[in-house]
Parts: structure tokens; sequence; C-alpha cells
């Protein structure tokens, strides 16, 4: 059995908290890449946060096994032992029992190499100065902004490797050779781990971004760490709220996006307090896979590189629509768009950019795109993934939030 009864979700057996539990050598030791760190700060007594509601949207069925990002969660251990229930059968779960702010545990679960940084606080705010209430989370991610990290070896295509060269001050990239080269993945500071941190309190999106200038009353949706996805605030779910109560069309979406999709037979699982239970897989279970998945596609290179070139949002809609039934909802661009050395990497979000829009070649493109059956990833095999095959250069969002498949 590898997925859940309604086949929306990927499933393990009940595994033990102590199964998953690593220390600071063992973590080390695994080589984490290209995985999920989630920074929890909660006591022994704080109340659930629901992390389920988290890692489920990453452990969606219409992910191939091999798409799933590891998640490792750094916190306080007794706490997650409460959370455990919930958690102890979808796969890949790591636990690293540490603090956030700890350097040498950020470094143990090599979080300079993690796709995405989440940053949760499960404690209860003081009443006495609500400004107090994101401390912790803010400290955190101020913490890895401020590292540093040495040797940082990733794999990268010759092409990416020669476009974000001078964004990431990578001296004599090389030019042609092979079209797979070790290159050092990204910029060697904390600054540039994506990230997200949730706040309690909107006003504190101000003290996120050490080089952000906005006012401080400037509101949530216009500053810079929301529009570049860094930072999430509670109040934000009020407005989606509000969203799917006036325009019920909109729960579909809401649904795609931020829980992975979901079934009134699954929800009225999780309802009774049930959790995630096996089944064995059945055409009508199975077909639950076929359902559409948040992703990204490079204008840089593949079948829509023609658009990165001054093309036009409304031609790229349309093409990628009529071509490979791809809905584009916005794009995800550098904030610097000059090729200075002083530019920076960090990238904002266009949703539903007009018809005229001129799109540039380091865009990336936010799509719902088709499930692809595929195949099931073979050790031994190489398959290149592209957007003619539905699968396109996809990235968890998330969401969480940085680049990655978004209901990543």
């Amino acid at each position: 059995m590898k997925y859940d009864s309604t086949g929306m979700f990927h499933w393990s057996p009940a595994k033990n908290l102590e199964d998953c539990i690593l220390d600071r050598n063992q973590a080390a030791m695994t080589v984490l890449n290209g995985h999920v760190v989630v920074c929890l700060f909660a006591d022994p007594d704080s109340p659930l946060i629901g992390l389920r509601n988290l890692v489920m949207p990453l452990r969606a069925s219409n992910f191939h096994y091999h798409e799933l990002k590891h998640v490792v969660i750094v916190g306080a251990v007794d706490y997650i032992r409460r959370e455990w229930k919930m958690l102890q059968n979808l796969p890949k779960i790591s636990v690293l029992n540490g603090s956030p702010l700890s350097r040498a545990d950020l470094r143990a679960v090599n979080v300079n190499l993690c796709d995405m940084c989440v940053i949760l606080s499960a404690k209860v705010p003081s009443h006495d100065d609500p400004t107090l209430a994101d401390k912790e989370a803010i400290l955190a991610s101020l913490n890895i902004k401020a590292m540093t990290f040495d040797d940082t070896i990733g794999v990268l295509s010759q092409e990416e490797s020669n476009l974000i060269s001078s964004r990431n001050e990578i001296p004599n990239a090389p030019v042609g050779g092979a079209p797979i080269v070790l290159q050092r993945r990204g910029s060697v500071y904390g600054a540039n781990v994506p990230m997200i941190t949730e706040l309690v309190n909107d006003s504190n999106v101000q003290f996120l971004d050490q080089d952000d200038d906005d006012d401080p009353d400037t509101e949530l949706y216009l500053t810079q760490p929301f529009a570049c996805g860094t930072a999430f605030a509670v109040s934000v779910l009020d407005s989606l709220m509000s969203t799917t109560y006036f325009n019920q069309n909109a729960l579909t979406l809401i649904r795609s996006l931020i829980t992975g999709g979901a079934t009134p037979e699954l929800e009225l699982i999780l309802a009774e307090g049930a959790g995630l239970r096996g089944g064995y897989s059945t055409v009508d279970s199975l077909s639950n896979r076929d359902r559409c998945r948040v992703g990204q596609i490079s204008l840089y290179d593949g079948p829509l590189a023609q658009f990165g070139e001054a093309g036009k949002y409304g031609d790229l809609f349309v093409s990628a629509l009529k071509s490979y039934g791809m809905l584009c909802i916005g794009l995800y661009r550098f904030r610097d768009t000059s090729s200075s050395c002083d530019a920076s990497s960090k990238r904002y979000v266009i949703t539903n950019p007009p018809d005229d829009f001129s799109l540039l070649p380091t865009d990336q493109v936010f799509v719902l795109m088709q499930f692809d059956p595929g195949l099931e990833y073979k050790p031994n095999s190489r398959v290149s993934a592209t957007a003619g095959n539905g699968q396109g250069q996809t990235n968890g969002a998330a969401t969480a939030g940085r680049g990655k498949d978004d209901n990543s």
C-alpha cells in the first residue's frame, strides 16, 4: 500500500518517533540536499498547531514518490511527540531534537542546501506586548541570514551556471563543456537561503529584512518580504476565508494551492480524527492522482524559452494552455533585473500580469499543470523532465512558499 484509502496522499506504515530522530552527527552524515527544513519553536505544553497540515500537501499523490522532498523538523522532541500521531504515516520525515537558534543544528541539517526553510512558532504569545509574539521566529530568520557556508556544492546545468554566475558571485564560471557540471549551488551566504517565516503580528514584517526600506506603516501585502514570499501572516488566512465565502469557485483553486487537493471522503476521515489510513489501490482511488498541481517553468530554456526574449505574457499564456495544457497564474521575477555585481538574488511574485507585460529570460512562470503518470523513478534510468511531457521544471508551496513545487 503506497497511498491512503482515498488515493490522495502518499502513505506508509506507522513509524515510531524514536526511529526518525537524528542527532547532529547522524544528520550531518545523511548529507541532506533539496529538502525542507521546518524550524519549530515550542514548549512541551504548547498548543498543537497541526504540523500534518504543513506536511500533507508535500505528500500529495500527484507527485511521484521520488519527487517527495525529505522533511526535517528541528525543534523540541517532547512537543513533536504530541504531534507525531498525525505524522507517523507520512513518508520521508526526520526529527532533530535541537533548537532553531543553534547554528550547529542548522549546519547539521544542511540548511544552506534546503529547498525551503519554514520558521514556525507554537508558543502562546504574551498579552503584555503583542509585538514580542514573533521575536523567536524573527531572531531565527535573522540568524540564518547572518550565517556563512563554505564550499556549497550542487549540480547545475551549464546554462544555469552561466546565467546565475554573476548574480551569485561565482568567479570564472566556465563556458561550454559538459551539460552537467559541479558548481557552487547559489551563494554561500545565509541571506540567499530560501525561507518563509510565519508572523502573528503583521507589523512585525518590518524586522525581517535588514535591507528593506519599506515604511513601517505599509500594509503587509505591499511589503517586500510578503511580495518575495519570505513572510506569511495569519491574517492572510482570514482573507482567503472571505474570498471563498463570496466566490465559492475560488475554493477549488485554493485547495490545489494550499491543501494539495481533498475529497469529501478524506475531509470526513480527518474531521473524525482517524488520521490517514492505508488502503488498497483501486482504479477509483488511483484516478484521484490525476489532478493538477502547481509548478514553475523557466523561460531561460525549454519549449517556452522563445517567450523569454521580450515576449508578451498574453502570448505565453495562450501557447502554454494550447500546447501543453498548463494554466499560467503568475511570474516569479528577480527583484533586480540588472546584471550589476550588487544585484539581489531575491525574487518577487507578479500575479495575473496584463497581456502586454514584457517577459525576461530569467523569469519563472507559476503554472497549474496536469498530472503526468509517466514512469516511476528507477535508480539506473535517467529521465529528463520537460514542459512538453507535463512535468516541466517544477519545484513546493508551500509555499510553502521559493521556487519549488508550491504544493511544496
